[in-house]
């Protein structure tokens, strides 16, 4: 897949250029390094719409009986200090929103969300190596917890177009 053509719905993303300070930040806020191909595709675009990508599975979820959404990918971003809105409010497409999601919906600890609707979630998952992350799909409701790649790279390897799976 030719990400910069292919992963991106348009050249939008509601936040501002990623740097290494934004990045370093992050980090610290989080308490996890970022994938390193995580943050290149931000450097592409820091967060914003998919082309209306899937993940194909091998088991079933709550979502699809093959695959699972990805329509976004949260940035990194930070209000401005001189903004009217709360310190702690940020923009869309935002990872630092992580630890009100996994609040609000009783995640397991120890992720970063990447993508989410509230009840379903794709996560950077640090449970079992808090250096290298898998990435997971954590569905609230129906109590699913699936890895669905081992890193964030072979991830968006699997990334295909929803067309394929049209019926």
């Amino acid at each position: 897949m030719n990400l910069q053509k292919e992963f991106w719905y348009t050249a939008y993303s509601p936040n501002k250029v990623l740097t290494d300070e934004i990045v370093t930040k992050a980090e610290e806020i989080l308490g996890f390094k970022l994938p390193t191909a995580y943050l290149e595709m931000l450097k592409i675009q820091n967060g914003g719409e998919t082309q209306g990508l899937v993940f194909p599975t091998k088991v079933k979820t709550s979502w699809a009986d093959n695959h699972v959404p990805f329509d976004e990918l949260y940035g990194i971003d930070f209000l401005e200090e001189d903004s009217e809105e709360e310190a702690t409010d940020t923009s869309d497409f935002n990872i630092l929103d992580t630890p009100e999601i996994v609040k609000e919906w009783n995640l397991p600890v120890k992720q970063i969300v990447i993508n989410s609707d509230g009840h379903c979630n794709i996560t950077l998952d640090y449970r079992l190596d808090e250096n290298a992350p898998v990435v997971s799909w954590i569905d609230v409701d129906s109590e699913e917890d699936i890895q669905l790649a081992s890193s964030f790279e072979e991830f968006l390897e699997g990334l295909v177009p929803f067309e394929q799976f049209k019926g």
